[in-house]
């Protein structure tokens, strides 16, 4: 079998390649790599028929990976730090994973199990893990440098996008920075109470303190978020339309927002 191993700490593709070598089954390590990026290039050019797949990557998680090779065929072993949410995860899809630092009987383990499987089972197994990572309405889960971070989404006040990056700004004044553009957390931020006013920012509507009309939203703790002219009417349209529906029955608008129109 050919092996590709794809984790961000240099010590664990060392170690796991040795370990690998001391086998008796014949698997080849084809390469290594520490990144998606790089990790979907070598795949692409090399087929790999097992890979060895860190959660957790310097510019995503192994999920983002998967995503960029779907054609491909491949069998894969996740190799994970002890992360209890990650864990719970990958136990409920009976994927097969291997904690860090990697033993070597249960890394023989988990290489005879997953021979045994077909592709289709493995994929839907893998389905089954991602669901249980991504499935909850109210919360969203960011892969960071060192660990996976759950946010309630009620908690959540704004997101700021830049060079790649997305900062994630908390109302208990709490901030997090994952390695993934606004755009591939727009569509988990795409309900009732958010809104992306501006190509760089995703606004929690019911942290928006006022509007004014140079076109900048100002938040209940003093942040000021820009709106794009191509998006105003859009984001006004969003805006009162959520306070509309909270006051119901009521005739009398708050000022703020009467005066916007």
């Amino acid at each position: 079998m050919k092996a590709l191993i794809v984790e961000d700490k240099e010590h664990i593709r060392k170690g796991l390649q040795l370990l690998l070598a001391s086998l008796d089954d014949k698997i080849i390590v084809i390469g290594e790599c520490e990144s998606v990026k790089e990790a979907v290039v070598v795949t692409n050019a090399c087929k790999p028929d097992l890979i060895f797949l860190d959660i957790n990557l310097t510019d995503g998680t192994g999920f983002d990976f998967l995503d960029q090779t779907k054609h491909l065929q491949f069998k894969i072993i996740f190799i994970t730090a002890y992360e209890e949410y990650a864990l719970q995860a990958l136990k409920i899809g009976a994927v097969d994973y291997l904690l860090k630092p990697v033993d070597i009987e249960e890394l023989k383990a988990a290489i005879h199990k997953v021979s045994a499987l077909t592709l289709e089972t493995q994929k839907q197994q893998i389905s089954t893990a991602r669901k249980v990572l991504n499935d909850d309405d109210d919360t969203l889960v960011l892969s960071l440098q060192e660990s996976f971070q759950v946010i309630d989404l009620k908690e959540l006040m704004y997101c700021e996008s830049d060079k790649g990056y997305t900062t994630f700004y908390l109302n208990n004044g709490k901030r997090y920075l994952a390695s993934k553009s606004l755009k591939g957390f727009e569509e988990k931020l795409s309900n009732e109470s958010f809104t992306r006013p501006h190509q760089s920012f995703i606004v929690n509507l019911k942290y928006i303190d006022k509007y004014d009309k140079s076109g900048t939203i100002h938040l209940k703790n003093g942040a000021k978020i820009p709106v794009s002219s191509r998006k105003k009417d859009s984001f006004l349209s969003r805006l009162l339309s959520r306070n509309q529906k909270k006051i119901g029955s009521k005739t009398n608008m708050h000022p703020t927002f009467t005066d916007m129109v």
